[in-house]
């Protein structure tokens, strides 16, 4: 069963910058299609960002590129997103997610199977 847990989330001042991480367990994730996504009070959750396990090709929302780098350590098992020049705007619960598939990258929590249960992430301005 796949397992994963984020860690990282707090506050920081608008401007700064955080890295999530995401532990990821019970599989080999060769063919999986990792991905961040956010919620904030009284909003749907968004996507954030994606990447492909092995081949390192990467997605981003718009509203975060230039901004948040995703990436992975096939070693430690473990994603990340790198949070900087942050706005108040970013906070949220940050999800990490996995899906199994042979290619594409997904962009839709509908279309992700594992999820983690979120980390907060607050901006003060």
């Amino acid at each position: 069963q796949v397992q994963l847990v984020e860690s990282g989330g707090g506050l920081v001042q608008a401007g700064g910058s955080l890295r999530l991480s995401c532990a990821a367990s019970g599989s080999t994730f060769t063919s999986y299609a990792m991905g961040w996504f956010r919620q904030a009070p009284g909003k749907e959750r968004e996507f954030v960002a994606a990447i492909r396990w092995s081949a390192g090709r990467t997605d981003y929302a718009n509203s975060v590129k230039g901004r948040f780098t995703i990436s992975r350590d096939n070693v430690k098992n473990t994603l990340y997103l790198q949070m900087n020049s942050l706005k108040p705007e970013d906070t949220a619960v940050y999800y990490c997610a996995a899906d199994w598939r042979a290619y594409g990258l997904p962009r839709t929590s509908e279309e992700f199977r594992y999820w983690g249960p979120g980390t907060q992430v607050t901006v003060s301005s």
